[in-house]
């Protein structure tokens, strides 16, 4: 009977001793391709980065809702994950995966805080608008509507006022093209820079009247009120002529030698560069 117990114990315990060996000779041919890549070898370090390929992809996944591509996620966890296999000491008495998580996501946050956000915002501020980004995605997703701010801050352990933030920080995650189109289709769309601003001419104005204070020493006082009634109160000649004191035709050839004059002066003017 004992020895029927024994046989049993010993068939039973065969599964689980294949297990722990099948872990055992894993771990070494591990540490012997660990050992072979810090030796420069370029195959076996590919080997490693196949292997643990599928970790770099569920850390890229944690991300996917961010709005940024995938294959980019991907391309930055795939890049975390090298270094890490470069650097990985593989004598310390750690898992590789203990080791490569940590430096998989420090290299995804590194990315999305130097690289896709259009306008600088503190990093506390970046990596708590993402982690809001992703709890509204699983939040909607789980509810099917929009989550509210005070379900948002209860699902990632935050203040409300810091999830207010965070979703206004969210609108400097993108910059918008001004010649985005701003509604209708075709060649003649209008963009988003058409409503923007307005022509504005009085800086040309400006600089013309500058340029006319200096001419204005060309002609004397009386051609220059001539001028000013004229132009700037849009006056007749006739009705100059009897505020100053003199006939329409007087008036007439102060005006015409009074702009000849300014021709005159404009014409010695230097030309700019």
């Amino acid at each position: 009977m004992a020895t029927c117990e024994a046989v049993q114990r010993s068939v039973d315990a065969r599964p689980q001793a294949l297990m722990f060996a099948g872990v055992s000779m894993r771990n070494r041919a591990e540490r012997e391709l660990f050992a072979l890549a810090g030796d420069g070898d370029r195959r076996a370090r590919e080997e490693l980065a196949t292997r643990f390929m599928p970790l770099a992809r569920s850390l890229a996944l944690r991300y996917q809702r961010s709005g940024e591509p995938f294959d980019d996620l991907l391309q930055v966890a795939s890049l975390g994950l090298i270094k890490a296999i470069d650097r990985f000491d593989s004598d310390r008495e750690i898992a590789f995966s203990s080791y490569a998580v940590p430096t998989i996501l420090g290299e995804i946050k590194r990315y999305f805080r130097d690289r896709t956000w259009a306008v600088r915002v503190p990093r506390g501020l970046q990596e708590l608008s993402l982690r809001v980004d992703r709890a509204v995605g699983e939040l909607a997703e789980e509810l099917h509507r929009q989550p509210s701010v005070k379900e948002i801050a209860a699902l990632i352990g935050a203040a409300e006022e810091d999830v207010l933030e965070a979703l206004q920080a969210g609108g400097a995650y993108r910059a918008v093209s001004f010649e985005a189109p701003n509604g209708g289709s075709g060649e003649d769309a209008a963009t988003i820079a058409d409503s923007v601003g307005i022509d504005e001419h009085g800086f040309d104005r400006a600089e013309e009247r500058a340029v006319l204070d200096v001419l204005m020493d060309a002609v004397s006082a009386r051609e220059r009120e001539v001028l000013r009634m004229r132009f700037q109160e849009d006056m007749t000649q006739s009705e100059i002529g009897a505020v100053v004191g003199v006939s329409q035709m007087q008036v007439s050839r102060i005006i015409r030698q009074a702009l000849q004059r300014l021709r005159d002066a404009a014409d010695r003017q230097p030309q700019p560069a």
